[in-house]
């Protein structure tokens, strides 16, 4: 009982900083001299790229362990930690030379990607905490929590990658 408290308290410590660094970095600190030129102008598709391949491996992982199959269950949500986490390391890439990108289309696609957008945000505030203690119990083969948590940490977490992916296409084509 100690040591999932301790667990507890190290995701919520760990979370907290993922989120108050992202926050941070996104709506307070400046793109570098490095401008969205090159390598850099790629990222935002590469992060749609892992999107999707994150999506793709949470609903494999939904269907495997339908299935039964817990050996690739464990496969396929590993290796969309993993793409998540790749995710991850992008976008604070992106961010840290680019800054924030600006939303500048008008009419009734604004309203729409503003919606998307806030609940993306919240969503993945969210997802954070909710993906480490589902792999947490995981980890320590607490299938009954893990299995409850999941329940909730799946739709949120497909949800901000499927989001992620809209935002991208969205910017792309309307801004």
């Amino acid at each position: 009982m100690q040591s999932e408290k301790s667990a507890v308290g190290i995701i919520g410590v760990v979370s907290a900083t993922v989120i108050g660094f992202l926050f941070w970095l996104i709506y307070f600190k400046t793109g570098s001299d490095v401008h969205a030129t090159g390598w850099v102008s790629q990222l935002p598709a590469l992060n749609a790229l892992l999107n999707t391949l994150t999506a793709i491996l949470l609903v494999s992982g939904y269907i495997a362990i339908r299935w039964k199959d817990v050996t690739l269950h464990k496969v396929l949500m590993i290796a969309a930690t993993i793409s998540s986490a790749c995710f991850l390391v992008s976008y604070i890439t992106y961010h840290n030379f680019h800054g924030d990108t600006k939303f500048l289309a008008t009419g009734i696609i604004r309203p729409v990607y503003f919606g998307i957008l806030i609940s993306h945000i919240l969503l993945s505030i969210v997802q954070v905490p909710l993906i480490l203690t589902t792999l947490y119990l995981a980890g320590v083969k607490n299938f009954v929590k893990h299995k409850k948590i999941a329940l909730i940490t799946f739709p949120i977490w497909l949800y901000v990658s499927i989001t992620g992916v809209l935002i991208f296409i969205i910017l792309k084509f309307f801004n």
